[in-house]
């Protein structure tokens, strides 16, 4: 998405421009992000023991302060932020209406924003996890969503249609970085194909024609090493697992091969640990970007 004569993260910590037209669907404004902003996601995480490493209390205004440090530190120059709704949504009412705040807040200075929810379900329910997180309107109104289509790629429907129309993005499971992922993902149909490829497929044909990207991404863990799938699906491929799991960016030429180009590299305690002062996330954020254009565009 950037090119390796590109110039590296700005050396001044000013504000970066949005990233794009939000008429614009998500696939060419994640794009546009992450040539503008660098191509990193960073996860924000705020678990409980991550807050004690902050020396903050594990309750609401623990969770509050955490969330605002990470926003204001890097809603203006990272292409994703993306919060894992489950830390928030431990807190009851009060967490939910932090992430509101924080989606908002995060949109409002260019970031693009995508709700780690991975929702999966049928029917009316799917519709209204896909009215929650993609519905514009919304309070959780966010850039795009994680999903499971493990109870069949076409439960997703509802999402798949309404990120659509909202011009949002949806990133779906496949090939995920815990061990326990591979007695589904990896489990053959009768045609020998994997079950994760069959995904992978059904996300190809979503994306079929778009350009320069889908809007329908795969999740492919960063700590796979050869996946031997097919990722060509003209979609993000977003890879959790560098940092505190283990991956490097130097090694998303091995996992994603040909696909490399398309990587959304995520990343949250190895950014995160660097604060909570919003100068240390912000030098982590940046080195970690400038790593991962290395590695995908090498001189």
């Amino acid at each position: 998405m950037s090119s390796p004569d590109q110039p590296s993260h700005d050396p001044d910590p000013g504000h970066h421009p949005d990233p794009g037209d939000r008429s614009e669907p998500f696939g060419a404004r994640l794009c546009r992000a992450m040539d503008t902003r660098g191509p990193l996601c960073v996860g924000i995480d705020p678990h409980a023991s991550l807050l004690a490493d902050w020396g903050l209390n594990d309750d609401v205004a623990g969770l509050e302060r955490f969330t605002r440090t990470v926003v204001d530190a890097l809603a203006d120059r990272v292409a994703v932020l993306k919060p894992q709704s489950a830390f928030f949504e431990r807190f009851g009412s009060r967490g939910i209406a932090v992430l509101e705040r924080a989606v908002a807040d995060a949109r409002a200075a260019g970031a693009l924003v995508l709700m780690d929810a991975k929702r999966g379900d049928i029917g009316s329910t799917m519709a209204a996890y896909a009215d929650t997180y993609l519905a514009k309107g919304s309070p959780l109104f966010s850039d795009a969503v994680t999903v499971s289509p493990y109870l069949g790629f076409g439960s997703l429907r509802p999402a798949l249609d309404l990120a659509r129309e909202s011009g949002c993005g949806v990133f779906v499971l496949a090939l995920t970085s815990n061990p326990e992922g591979a007695e589904v993902q990896r489990a053959r149909t009768p045609g020998g194909r994997s079950l994760a490829q069959v995904m992978l497929d059904h996300m190809a044909r979503e994306n079929a024609g778009a350009a320069p990207l889908g809007s329908v991404g795969a999740v492919v863990g960063a700590t796979l090493g050869e996946t031997g799938a097919d990722l060509a699906i003209n979609g993000p491929l977003l890879a959790p697992g560098i940092g505190a799991q283990g991956a490097t960016p130097a090694d998303l030429p091995g996992v994603f091969g040909p696909s490399v180009s398309h990587v959304v590299p995520s990343v949250s305690r190895g950014v995160l640990r660097h604060g909570p002062g919003p100068a240390g996330l912000r030098t982590a954020a940046a080195r970690l970007a400038d790593e991962v254009r290395a590695a995908v565009n090498p001189a």
